[in-house]
């Protein structure tokens, strides 16, 4: 059954991007740093981080990529496997750069007394504005914990996997900018 989606505000309208309907704020819960955004999936486990940083001055869009990839997984001491990186389009900004690495993280010495998944496919999208000295970075997080989720035969992608990546896309394809204020310092 394909998802449904709902034009979302974050950081007060500034930015607006299509989520799916039965994601909610985390901010509702519990406090989150004003830099990041928060959307958990009220019906599972997975979740979207929107987060703005400093622009990072690499040789190129997808170096940039590499250096928040590697920031986002050095130390969690997890095993992780990168199915791909690729230049991706933005439907609504498409002047801005962008890129996309989907991987999968598996926690290596999971702990007995809590509930961890047997893996994590995420994908992780990269918005450059080097204009406005910024890059926002978007984490879609969908964790596969033992028994609740259906395995698919091998090297292919679980219905998770496939949700999440139609969250991505979305992502991709609604993202915009309404306020460049927010990034004037």
């Amino acid at each position: 059954m394909p998802l449904e989606y709902k034009s979302t505000e974050l950081y007060g309208g500034a930015i607006v991007v299509d989520l799916p309907t039965g994601f909610g704020d985390v901010s509702t819960i519990r406090q989150i740093p004003d830099h990041q955004e928060v959307y958990v999936d009220s019906n599972g486990y997975s979740n979207v981080v929107f987060e703005i940083l400093e622009h990072v001055d690499k040789p190129s869009d997808a170096d940039a990529l590499q250096y928040h990839f590697q920031d986002l997984v050095d130390g969690t001491n997890d095993s992780t496997n990168v199915l791909s990186q690729e230049t991706a389009k933005l439907g609504k900004m498409d002047n801005q750069p962008a890129q996309i690495l989907s991987f999968l993280q598996t926690p290596q010495n999971p702990n007995p007394r809590r509930k961890e998944p047997e893996f994590v496919s995420i994908h992780l999208l990269l918005v450059r504005l080097p204009g406005h000295g910024t890059d926002i970075l978007v984490t879609v997080n969908v964790p596969h914990y033992p028994g609740e989720y259906e395995k698919a035969a091998q090297n292919e992608p679980t219905e998770l996997m496939k949700d999440g990546a139609a969250i991505a896309k979305q992502i991709l394809d609604s993202f915009e900018v309404k306020n460049w204020g927010l990034f004037s310092a």
